[in-house]
């Protein structure tokens, strides 16, 4: 019985809207912490913790990558929060898979209609031609974005439900 592991690496495209929250619940722990030095009381001391608190979050999910891991028919998914934090985003295993094409390929014009699920575990950058491919599970629609090793082992696996075109 042969094993294959292959493991990927995709950063998320950061949003402009969670840059500038970071930035701004920066600035305003800054300016609460400022303000505390200048007027001491509970009600600086209180908005600048929310602010430090927020800023923190938002600092987590501005900087987001997926790491992929495909072991023996199963691809497991993490999601890695600004470099730091690792948690589990899914888990696929093959056997459920209907079919694999990329996102704006024809082969998956009869599943788009369906009721499903979406989740996005890709870059989220449309590029020419297409790298992120489209996978449809019994229940829902999975968006990743393989390299050619990765689609290659999967392909190996189930050649009739990949396709490159």
């Amino acid at each position: 019985m042969s094993e294959s592991y292959v493991e990927l690496l995709v950063a998320r495209k950061p949003s402009v809207a969670m840059r500038f929250l970071k930035m701004l619940l920066i600035m305003l722990t800054v300016a609460f912490v400022l303000l505390l030095i200048l007027l001491p009381g509970v009600v600086g001391l209180f908005l600048a913790a929310i602010a430090g608190v927020g800023a923190y979050f938002a600092n987590m999910y501005a900087s987001i990558e997926y790491e992929y891991l495909y072991v023996d028919k199963e691809i497991s998914v993490d999601k890695v929060l600004a470099k730091s934090k690792r948690k589990k985003a899914g888990s696929y295993t093959l056997e459920q898979m209907e079919i694999m094409a990329p996102l704006g390929s024809h082969r998956l014009d009869s599943y788009r209609n369906r009721q499903m699920k979406t989740v996005d575990y890709s870059s989220g950058v449309a590029q020419q031609p297409e790298k992120r491919y489209m996978m449809v599970m019994n229940d829902c629609r999975v968006i990743l974005e393989p390299n050619e090793t990765m689609l290659r082992a999967i392909q190996d696996v189930a050649p009739r439900k990949v396709f490159r075109d």
